[in-house]
């Protein structure tokens, strides 16, 4: 895969592809950059998606190409999802007599499509799933995995996957991680999984519409960067030192100039040394201070110059900062109860209590009913028996970030939340966000999947009254690297009651959990956060 020159830019104009070229070899790449970089639109572009606005991509072999966000019709079978249903059809047809040439085209050489089906759906972890079973019977991670196997089956010769392991629990994600250790073609993933990440190959990071490739995997790129960075800091210093001692020098030969030219009037009136002799000293003595000074201006010019591609190399990495209500609650106050509730998903949670300041991990696998019972919690939808009760102020950022409405701006999203607020106040806020400038009025449907997670974070942030209880569903999703770390160290402030759907075990481990509940179909199950 060759990309030569390739530049991109949002319908506004902004660019987010700057001439940018790119070989990626054997292997797996893992694509890493800010929210908002562009990693999602080159891949697009790779892939054929989204044509260049100048620059050429070339691809050898064939592209399969797996989208962070995709819809499936759930009457469709397995085998539809697959794309084998006519070699299918074909091979029964033949079997049973009906020995047309078309049949024999259409099948080609995959009188084994039913076999390797079948292993491909194995080696992810869905041997259970048959291929005549319909997607409406199928989880969302599950359906992840079957898209995969769908690629795997036609044998690209590139595979480029944009965040597969947002909706796969633990388990999903290992038998992903095997599949693609076996994958023989060129594999380019975009993702935040440090986990993934410390499996591949090589480390593209997208930056300013450029790219970097580095060797080795995300531990072995962040040692790099780290120690570059503190290199680049010594010269810094180093340069600012320069440019400090090339002002003084050049201020010191300004103020000798000035008092020698001083001096030297006084000296003429003093002497009675004809005038001509007095011009000619006065002459010589401004050449050659002007030579001096001119001498020290070359210098600290170039001292400047030095300093400003020493700053060039020192990242400035733009994190967000959430300043998270401070709202303490006492550790006796009842935040939120269930009694004899049954979910919609038929699991039996009995009597459940939170009280005070808890930070809660709800673990389980894929379609265990996470979701489901935060969506209860919210009171978005009743349990089918019991009933529960939210007893302090309550914000829900749901997985899947439908809260904003589509055609008004960032700004105005916000402030439907906060009508006490002032436009100062929300922008304030919004800037700490990373949305600052002009950015709060871009309209929401063309934010990145990161900008409109922050969006809907800072509309239930601003929300009045400022909650006490935050219940978050997969709050990683859609974060970079540095935006997860920032969390982590937001939510780890937080004072209030704290429920987090999360399949991100270093995430986990970094909020303070107080306990952890697992979600099985015999009910809800609590244990130390230590054990995760």
């Amino acid at each position: 895969m060759v990309c030569a020159d390739v530049s991109v830019a949002l319908p506004d104009g902004t660019p987010v592809l700057k001439e940018l070229s790119w070989t990626a070899g054997p292997g797996h790449t893992g694509l890493i950059g800010i929210n908002g970089s562009g990693k999602s639109t080159l891949l697009r572009t790779v892939a054929g998606l989204r044509i260049p606005d100048a620059g050429t991509v070339r691809v050898d072999g064939g592209i399969g190409y797996l989208p962070q966000d995709f819809s499936v019709d759930p009457s469709l079978r397995v085998e539809e999802v697959l794309g084998i249903t006519r070699i299918r059809t074909a091979v029964r047809a033949i079997e049973s007599g009906d020995v047309r040439e078309e049949h024999f085209a259409e099948v080609g050489d995959d009188w084994d499509v039913d076999e390797r089906a079948h292993a491909a759906l194995a080696q992810l972890g869905l041997a259970h799933i048959g291929l005549d079973r319909t997607v409406a019977e199928m989880s969302g991670g599950e359906m992840v995995l079957l898209r995969l196997a769908a690629l795997l089956l036609d044998r690209p010769g590139l595979l480029l996957l944009d965040e597969p392991t947002n909706n796969l629990d633990g388990r999903a994600r290992d038998y992903l991680y095997q599949a693609l250790a076996q994958h023989r073609g060129i594999v380019v993933t975009v993702s935040h999984d440090r986990d993934l990440l410390s499996r591949v190959d090589h480390i593209a990071e997208l930056n300013d519409g450029g790219l970097r490739v580095f060797g080795g995997n995300l531990e072995a790129y962040e040692a790099y960067v780290d120690a570059e960075q503190e290199a680049a800091a010594r010269l810094l210093r180093n340069a600012q030192g320069e440019v400090a001692r090339e002002r003084r020098a050049l201020t010191d030969a300004q103020t000798r100039q000035a008092r020698s030219a001083r001096y030297g009037k006084t000296q003429a009136a003093r002497n009675k040394f004809d005038k001509g002799t007095a011009q000619n000293k006065k002459r010589a003595a401004q050449v050659s201070a002007g030579k001096r000074q001119g001498a020290h201006e070359e210098r600290l010019a170039s001292a400047q110059e030095r300093l400003t591609g020493v700053r060039d190399r020192l990242r400035e990495t733009a994190v967000m900062r959430t300043d998270l209500p401070g709202t303490v609650v006492p550790a006796d106050r009842a935040v939120l109860s269930l009694h004899g509730a049954r979910l919609r998903t038929g699991t039996y949670l009995g009597d459940i209590r939170v009280n005070g300041p808890e930070r809660i991990a709800l673990t389980g696998d894929n379609g265990a009913g996470k979701t489901t019972l935060l969506r209860t919690l919210a009171g978005e939808v009743p349990p089918d028996e019991g009933h529960g009760e939210v007893h302090v102020p309550m914000r829900y950022l749901p997985q899947r970030l439908g809260l904003l409405q589509e055609d008004r701006s960032i700004i105005e999203n916000v402030a439907r939340f906060s009508p006490h607020s002032t436009d100062n106040e929300i922008r304030a806020r919004l800037a700490r966000l990373l949305f600052k400038g002009r950015t709060p009025d871009r309209l929401v449907a063309g934010l990145s999947g990161g900008e409109r997670f922050r969006a809907t974070l800072a509309a239930l942030l601003l929300a009045e009254p400022a909650p006490q209880l935050l219940m978050l569903d997969e709050p990683t999703n859609n974060l970079d690297l540095a935006s997860i770390d920032e969390l982590i160290r937001a939510l780890a402030g937080y004072r209030g009651a704290l429920i987090v759907v999360s399949h991100d075990l270093p995430f986990l481990r970094g909020i303070g959990l107080t306990r952890w509940w697992h979600l099985e179909a015999g009910g809800v199950r609590s244990g130390d956060p230590a054990s995760l």
